[in-house]
């Protein structure tokens, strides 16, 4: 459920894309769509369909815009939007213009993506989803997950630095979870179903609830060897984890 003044950004927002693209839709997908939206806490996932690929002077202009918002809303610093042309709606593969993290990047619309809008994404403008998106198709979800889990996460976990910010920690153990019921059921399901899942997984149940804490209310402050401990323990989870998945010996196969 969104607040008053996440909606109120949000119109603001489309309202200014009207006037600087040849604007389409625009569509929420990630919690928005999926019914776990955190206000202050959870990112504003939004894709923009627009007539043809953005040109340097609509790019700069856009990023003149998110800044702009960003300067004047907090909110406006967890509004991420991939620019998506018409002529590429069927591409999974291909990178498009997107902003965030508060810099102008490149990125594929994913498989996961796509399935989000497609089972419920928010259309904030334009057609729905269902009226442009084709369907994915046979295997290309699952095909997906696995490359995402074989050549980024699982390499990712053989660097321990990272593992000491929360946000590795946070996404890397909800990512296994998620992807888990996705290989073993096709569905998508929400973070809080995640947490719910890890322990079953085996997941440390202090992880857990420390990640929980983070996302649904106020964890307690890490000093540095428990952090360096809840590291190991996460990457060593995660590790095990997904070689289970991609060997299928693991719950998130069949």
């Amino acid at each position: 459920m969104t607040t008053e003044s996440t909606d109120l950004l949000l119109r603001r927002f489309v309202s200014e894309l009207r006037g600087s693209v040849p604007l389409v839709a625009v569509w929420a997908h990630g919690s928005l769509a999926l019914g776990d939206f955190q206000p202050g806490r959870s990112d504003l996932d939004l894709i923009a369909v627009v007539e043809r690929p953005v040109d340097a002077q609509e790019r700069e202009r856009l990023a003149t815009l998110h800044r702009l918002l960003a300067a004047e809303d907090p909110d406006a610093t967890r509004l991420h939007c991939s620019y998506l042309p018409k002529t590429d709606l069927s591409d999974a593969a291909t990178d498009h213009l997107t902003w965030a993290h508060a810099r102008m990047l490149r990125r594929p619309v994913t498989p996961v993506s796509r399935r989000e809008l497609l089972d419920g994404g928010l259309t904030l403008h334009g057609p729905a989803p269902t009226a442009l998106l084709p369907p994915l198709t046979p295997g290309e979800l699952a095909a997906h997950i696995r490359r995402d889990l074989r050549h980024y996460w699982l390499p990712a976990t053989a660097k321990p630095q990272l593992w000491l910010q929360d946000i590795w920690v946070d996404l890397g153990l909800l990512v296994l979870a998620r992807a888990t019921v996705t290989l073993r059921d096709g569905r998508l399901i929400t973070k809080a179903e995640a947490l719910d899942e890890l322990p079953r997984l085996g997941a440390p149940l202090d992880v857990v609830d420390d990640i929980r804490a983070r996302r649904y209310g106020t964890p307690d402050p890490l000093t540095p060897l428990p952090r360096l401990r809840r590291a190991a323990r996460a990457r060593a989870f995660l590790r095990r984890g997904i070689r289970a998945t991609l060997t299928g010996t693991g719950p998130g196969t069949g």
